[in-house]
């Protein structure tokens, strides 16, 4: 991983084998960022997926283990009881042009990843939402 800031924003490079979700919670230990917005693009050859239902308040996850493009990722990144916690969303296309997406849980950079981070001045916490038993921002 490397990286420039440009102003007030952040232009990362993730490198083969780099891990997308641990990277970006490095990096804002490292630069003591508290709350960001993210988008990325990049490519994967293994990734773990979610969808949450509702219904059983958990997460359904599904690993994938083949080439993709990361079309797209987006999110952000708040705090939880003290932990950085980056909450990203990724679409991936196939070699047969089809997309998958979800929330993301991890994925390893096959090629390279072009992250966009743009830090909030303040802090973004989140609490647990009893209703849906899923961690929403607390204002």
């Amino acid at each position: 991983m490397d990286y420039k800031k440009y102003v007030d924003k952040y232009v990362i490079r993730l490198d083969r084998g780099d891990e997308i979700v641990e990277s970006i919670r490095n990096f804002c230990r490292k630069e003591d960022i508290k709350a960001a917005k993210i988008s990325g693009i990049g490519a994967t050859n293994h990734v773990v997926i979610g969808i949450y239902e509702l219904e059983n308040k958990k997460y359904h996850e599904k690993e994938f283990k083949e080439d993709f493009e990361i079309t797209s990722l987006m999110g952000n990144v708040s705090t939880y009881k003290g932990d950085l916690i980056p909450h990203l969303h990724i679409n991936l296309g196939d070699k047969n042009f089809n997309v998958k997406g979800g929330h993301l849980q991890s994925a390893i950079i096959s090629v390279t990843g072009e992250i966009f981070l743009e830090p909030i001045e303040d802090v973004l916490e989140k609490e647990i939402n009893e209703d849906t038993g899923i961690k929403i921002l607390k204002f």
